[in-house]
């Protein structure tokens, strides 16, 4: 969690003034919707079955969840879940970038976290990139496996630890092109700090893929696994809400890019969101921090829940009279 008045909570989250001089005002946020959404909604609702639509619904939200808790890294700073390797593993690149999209929109739309104008951004780098590198690493691993389990764990450790890597690479090139941070400093202190971040997210993501090992094997062959019934993504959005009963445990100590900014001098150039609905991640008209803070966490959860999979219910619905018409054709 983080501050809903800086815009630059999330680990390769960064705010529009940032791209000053590199992308003229909201041309990246109005373009990467369209660019992300017409190619990967046709393939979800090609790819998925009717009832492996909600565990996009469900892993959306429990990324979100455990975006909310921050854990210490080293010097007074902090990492989060990126979720990108665990999505793409579990549902495919096209449904990963849809939840993506899920996530940082709600983030920024309703808890005012990432920034607006630069959501597009946020999701080409965070979503976009993170999930080309771990669809890249991970395929290559288990082919290199050659079928064998160990390839599902280094696979995914390995995919993790690459997409947090190169997405804050990414922003870091992103910052010199923009005149915020020159390249020989932005492009260093943004890798070194995410190596370390990116090993928390290799092994929270490796843990995740050993329970499903042992519990849902077949969930782990994306196209093959068998029908999620309901039993099993109301289990997984309960195990989401309790992620979010532990956000107040989360670590205060700034994230990978606020560190940096910090570091670097270019923090104050973070401006407040317009509005706020539910800012810094603290229900408002509640007294008590941490209960404020549960019944937000609890309110993203549903809302991403409730988003991804509208999203893949309607599409999955619109491609059956398609396919009706092409049988009867």
């Amino acid at each position: 969690m983080g501050s809903g008045t800086t815009n630059l909570k999330f680990v390769i989250h960064f705010q529009r003034r940032d791209l000053k001089c590199y992308l003229r005002r909201s041309r990246l946020p109005r373009c990467t919707f369209p660019m992300v959404s017409c190619p990967c909604l046709r393939r979800v609702s090609a790819d998925l079955g009717e009832r492996q639509v909600p565990m996009m619904g469900v892993l959306a939200a429990a990324i979100f969840a455990g975006q909310m808790l921050n854990f210490p890294v080293a010097g007074g700073t902090s990492g989060h879940l990126l979720g990108a390797a665990l999505a793409t593993i579990l549902m495919g690149p096209w449904a990963a970038i849809i939840i993506m999209t899920c996530v940082l929109g709600i983030q920024g739309l309703i808890f005012q976290d990432g920034g607006l104008l630069a959501m597009g951004a946020n999701i080409f780098n965070m979503g976009i990139v993170g999930v080309i590198v771990t669809h890249f690493v991970y395929r290559s691993v288990r082919a290199l496996a050659g079928g064998k389990p160990w390839g599902i764990f280094v696979g995914g450790f390995l995919s993790a630890w690459l997409s947090v890597i190169i997405a804050a690479l990414v922003t870091a090139l992103e910052l010199a092109l923009s005149g915020t941070s020159p390249a020989n400093i932005a492009v260093p202190a943004m890798g070194g700090i995410h190596i370390l971040i990116g090993l928390g997210e290799g092994l929270i993501t490796v843990g995740a893929l050993a329970f499903l090992y042992f519990v849902r094997p077949d969930l782990l062959n994306v196209g093959e696994a068998k029908p999620a019934g309901a039993g099993v993504w109301i289990a997984g959005l309960v195990v989401a809400l309790a992620i979010a009963l532990a956000s107040p445990l989360a670590s205060s100590f700034p994230d990978g890019l606020e560190w940096v900014a910090e570091q670097q001098g270019f923090l104050h150039i973070a401006q407040s969101a317009p509005y706020q609905i539910i800012p810094d991640y603290a229900l408002p008209g509640i007294a008590n921090k941490e209960l404020a803070t549960i019944l937000a966490g609890i309110v993203g959860v549903l809302l991403v829940f409730g988003a991804a999979f509208g999203i893949a219910y309607a599409r999955r619905k619109d491609r059956a009279p398609q396919a009706a018409s092409r049988t009867l054709n």
